[in-house]
């Protein structure tokens, strides 16, 4: 979720990322207090009222980059229906949905930089002890940088796959992926202690 970027400039965009953050967090607390799906559906709401206050094309993605739910939502309907909980179902699922969907407009509308900027501030006091958060900082950029690119290779992995094999692409691919994650790891490792490591990387 959170390489995720948005294909257009939105008011929210202006909005500093510590007050988006923090805002996130209270929604989110709020959320898990609810216990009515009544009003968790007009939270649901509410989340949609501002995710197409960007316009229409930042909502299409932004309800693109909801389908990574639908399997969860399918097994909490079977489940939830299986043991005749369909009320607590539908709560789960509605706060689901709704938290991703405001974490995935605070993703889609905060630059990385300002999120590492504002993990930074957070976590200095830490610093007063004499630990480096650098490191940390670091680690979300490069999960940022390495989610896609990922996923990418896992797409032409299994791309070769199809054109070699007539069976459909499964586990076969998970070694040689791995084997791929750990090559592009080792590269970036060499990159930093060729800049003088955690610590002196800009």
């Amino acid at each position: 979720m959170i390489s995720l970027t948005s294909p257009v400039e939105t008011w929210a965009h202006d909005v500093p990322a510590g007050v988006k953050l923090a805002a996130l967090s209270a929604a989110t607390v709020g959320l898990f207090a609810l216990q009515d799906p009544i009003w968790l559906g007009v939270a649901l709401a509410g989340a949609g009222a501002i995710v197409l206050s960007g316009g229409l094309r930042f909502a299409r993605a932004a309800a693109r980059s909801l389908r990574i739910l639908i399997p969860f939502l399918a097994l909490i309907a079977v489940w939830h229906g299986v043991t005749g909980q369909i009320e607590a179902g539908l709560v789960v699922a509605l706060r689901l949905l709704t938290a991703l969907t405001l974490a995935n407009f605070v993703t889609m509308t905060t630059r990385l930089t300002d999120m590492v900027a504002v993990a930074a501030i957070l976590l200095s006091p830490l610093r007063r002890f004499g630990l480096s958060t650098r490191a940390f900082e670091l680690s979300i950029a490069l999960v940022v940088r390495f989610t896609p690119a990922i996923a990418q290779k896992g797409g032409l992995l299994a791309e070769a796959w199809r054109a070699r094999a007539a069976r459909r692409v499964g586990w076969q691919i998970v070694m040689p992926l791995a084997a791929i994650a750990l090559d592009d790891a080792d590269h970036v490792a060499d990159a930093l202690r060729a800049r003088g490591g955690l610590d002196q990387t800009p």
